[in-house]
């Protein structure tokens, strides 16, 4: 007997593709939903119907929230599966598909709300006693002198962000005093254009961070259990590019520490559904800088350690089911690395999108492809470049590095541009090996290069 009876999955890609196969285990019937450039998409072929939702753009289609909620009312569907992206961390959308009489697979609205806003998050996380970035615990006001306070008290050098920010964007670096007021009066403006709010707070900033995040999962009935960390340091402009569980060279009562007060950061916000923890972590401390309030890109890693099915675990709990496991029954083995395969040029970093003329995914023990590729299949042109995720499991770091090393020389993607070559330098790269380089360290690489 399903637990839901139709899902419609109000994505694209691989991560849709992903969300069918739990689906289908499960007995779930599915909705895909697609713009007119995807509907050759493999879940497209795959589900149990498809709607078409509107024209290339994602403004068109896969962020227009009329047609999705409208494709789900013609096709009688139970639930909507928001996945990464696109709508997945919209709270009005969240509201909207509860409002029409649909289940939104995801936290409530007010939640997403909460955790979508830096400065309630930290607030919030505060009080639920995970560890923060020393900061201004709150907006910037308009008194200077208060602000100079702020950061003399944290130390240079320091970060002023935007409360709505994200990606990367809203930030700025101010390394002394004379520089601070200016680059709090840029920042506002910077906001207040992109992203409709003008509220900026400072913090610490830290040199040589790595990025270390926790995933959970959380029934809204007062259960939560942590499965473990990930560590996703290597990063370009702001975007992962490979990720691995569990994080390398962190002592086990730090990790325990902080994975105990996500889960109870959890039960104390009444939190539902899938999440992620995001923290800086130097120097043997933890500072949480965001959370994400969805399924992650870079899962899969976590459930190759922990064997535990996170979309299937969304879905569960979606239907009102309690969490299929206790923390107690968590166990966590070996070890796994995510490479994050985009249809761009491996130096320029320019999209490539086209048609793929042969494509051969790897295999073997241990080797994992989450990939809506094919031969004959045309990359477009409209949307995130994202093409597969290639993940390996080792009884241990080294054998799993290893399993990577020979499944990117295994991966063939003709016709199109891919990052492959940037992975199979990374992956025989010294210090990456070593394990826990910082959040800097790839770009520092590049511009070497």
């Amino acid at each position: 007997m399903p637990i839901l009876d139709k899902v419609l999955i109000a994505n694209r890609g691989e991560i849709a593709l992903r969300i069918l196969r739990a689906c289908k285990e499960m007995g779930i019937q599915t909705v895909a939903v697609h713009s007119q450039a995807d509907a050759e998409l493999m879940h497209v072929r795959l589900a149990d119907e498809s709607v078409c939702i509107g024209p290339a753009p994602s403004t068109e289609s896969y962020l227009n929230v009329p047609a999705i909620i409208s494709a789900a009312e013609i096709t009688n569907t139970t639930a909507i599966h928001p996945g990464y992206g696109f709508l997945a961390e919209n709270a009005d959308f969240a509201d909207q598909v509860e409002k029409s009489g649909f289940t939104f697979v995801g936290p409530k609205a007010d939640t997403i709300r909460l955790m979508g806003d830096k400065v309630s998050a930290i607030a919030a996380m505060k009080k639920a006693g995970v560890p923060t970035v020393p900061g201004s615990d709150g907006p910037l006001t308009d008194d200077d002198e208060r602000t100079l306070e702020i950061a003399r008290k944290i130390k240079y050098p320091v970060i002023v962000k935007a409360a709505a920010g994200g990606g990367g964007r809203g930030m700025r670096v101010v390394h002394n005093e004379a520089a601070l007021l200016n680059s709090v009066k840029v920042t506002r403006s910077e906001a207040a254009a992109a992203f409709g709010s003008d509220v900026v707070y400072i913090e610490k900033f830290l040199q040589k961070p790595r990025h270390v995040e926790i995933q959970v999962i959380a029934d809204g009935q007062g259960h939560a259990i942590h499965l473990g960390d990930r560590d996703c340091s290597l990063q370009r402009r702001h975007q992962k590019v490979i990720e691995e569980a569990p994080a390398p060279g962190i002592p086990e009562d730090v990790r325990a520490e902080v994975a105990k007060s996500c889960v109870d950061a959890c039960i104390e916000i009444g939190y539902r559904g899938a999440g992620t923890f995001e923290f800086l972590y130097e120097d043997g401390g933890f500072y949480f800088i965001e959370m994400n309030t969805r399924v992650q890109v870079e899962h899969p890693v976590t459930e190759m350690i922990t064997g535990v099915d996170i979309v299937k675990e969304q879905l569960r709990i979606a239907a009102g089911l309690p969490l299929s496991l206790t923390q107690d029954e968590v166990t966590f083995n070996g070890h796994a690395f995510e490479c994050r395969i985009n249809a761009e040029d491996p130096r320029s970093f320019l999209p490539s999108p086209g048609k793929v003329a042969h494509f051969h995914a790897p295999g073997g023990l241990g080797v994992r492809v989450d990939s809506h590729l094919y031969g004959g299949y045309t990359v477009p042109p409209f949307y995130d470049s994202l093409i597969a995720k290639l993940i390996t499991y080792g009884e241990d770091r080294e054998t799993a590095l290893a399993r990577m090393r020979q499944a990117l020389d295994e991966l063939v993607v003709d016709g199109i541009r891919t990052n492959t070559a940037l992975h199979q330098d990374l992956v025989r790269d010294k210090s990456f090996q070593s394990g826990g380089v910082s959040i800097h360290y790839l770009e520092s690489k590049l511009e070497r290069e």
